[in-house]
């Protein structure tokens, strides 16, 4: 199993063991999600923005206008991180302190290029695919200005760290005699019955792409 280096940069230092830097591990959390943050400083001032991805082997592809500044930002090659979170219980303790959410997040580190024309649509498909598997395939394929309006870049991850959180509170040893309710609340992204659009023709079905993800 290849694990990713470690230094200062991604070292899990707050409760070290729940640290994981393995491509395994980093690998599953990031293809549970599609949505990421991606960091940077442009002139000084640090930016968090939020938006889709798609992760084929040590690679995220990310996507936008032509004119994000994002975007042209991080194709100058300047440091960049990606973090992606899953909350999936609140745990509540017996006390305020040890209160906490059990977790699976990723952080990783690395600079991004934009992928070749001859390349785009293979990485827009990888986006797409990571936000519902089978859509591209059912939908109209990206006409050549809406490329050309389009960047994707790619962004090799060169480190990373995830961490991962379960299982109930962890109260201090005085504080189990207290008569005070403690455990886990899950918490689970539900999806909904899908609201078709009112323009659809009346021949178009729901697609296998959106019965699958909703079986999934």
């Amino acid at each position: 199993m290849n694990s990713y280096d470690i230094n200062s940069r991604n070292k899990v230092k707050r409760v070290p063991q729940r640290g994981h830097y393995d491509e395994q591990t980093v690998h599953d959390i990031l293809d549970a999600g599609s949505m990421c943050h991606v960091g940077f400083v442009l002139d000084g001032q640090p930016f968090v923005i939020p938006t889709l991805y798609g992760r084929k082997d040590n690679v995220i592809y990310l996507h936008g206008a032509a004119s994000s500044r994002m975007l042209k930002t991080l194709d100058k090659g300047i440091n960049v991180c990606v973090t992606v979170t899953h909350v999936d219980g609140l745990v509540l303790a017996r006390s305020i302190f040890h209160h906490s959410m059990n977790y699976r997040s990723v952080v990783l580190f690395g600079k991004a290029k934009k992928v070749a024309e001859d390349d785009k649509v293979e990485a827009l498909h990888i986006v797409s695919e990571q936000i519902i598997p089978g859509r591209w395939d059912e939908a109209r394929e990206p006409s050549p200005k809406e490329l050309k309006a389009t960047t994707v870049l790619e962004v090799k991850i060169d480190q990373a760290s995830a961490k991962i959180r379960q299982g109930p509170p962890s109260d201090d040893a005085a504080d189990y005699e207290l008569n005070i309710w403690a455990g886990v609340v899950p918490i689970i992204q539900k999806k909904e019955t899908p609201i078709a659009d009112q323009l659809n023709k009346e021949s178009a079905l729901i697609p296998d792409s959106v019965k699958n993800y909703l079986n999934a």
